[in-house]
């Protein structure tokens, strides 16, 4: 499997430009856990608790965290490819239902674009990015 960054119809990736934004040692850290999604293969169960949780229907989120800052990247298979589709930091106990929001209207528009012709493929994320 691979993760890929989500990229929006303007060509922006939301995840990668958060984790660009981020001091160099978070990044590091952040790009350790994607590097975990990339070692799974096609039919290995998910990443288990405490690395990634279930969160809705397809949506799952990677547990990062630097120090005593948590961060959660939420994310959706499709076919041989994990998306990441959004990024914060998690500063409560539950996911507020706008980032979940946010992430299930990336991955709407993800789908929709990836089933129209023609179509641009994802990006790779972690240490497979060019």
């Amino acid at each position: 499997m691979k993760a890929v960054y989500y990229r929006s119809a303007d060509g922006t990736e939301p995840v990668d430009d958060f984790i660009n934004e981020l001091p160099i040692k978070t990044q590091a850290a952040l790009d350790l856990q994607i590097e975990r999604l990339n070692m799974l293969r096609p039919n290995d169960p998910p990443l288990p608790y405490p690395h990634s949780s279930h969160v809705t229907g397809n949506l799952r989120e990677l547990r990062c965290h630097y120090g005593k800052t948590l961060y959660r990247i939420l994310y959706a298979p499709s076919g041989s490819l994990f998306v990441l589709l959004h990024i914060f930091r998690k500063d409560t106990q539950k996911i507020p239902r706008s980032e979940i929001t946010v992430a299930l209207n990336r991955w709407s528009d993800f789908q929709h674009r990836m089933n129209s012709v023609p179509r641009r493929a994802p990006r790779a994320a972690g240490h497979d990015a060019p």
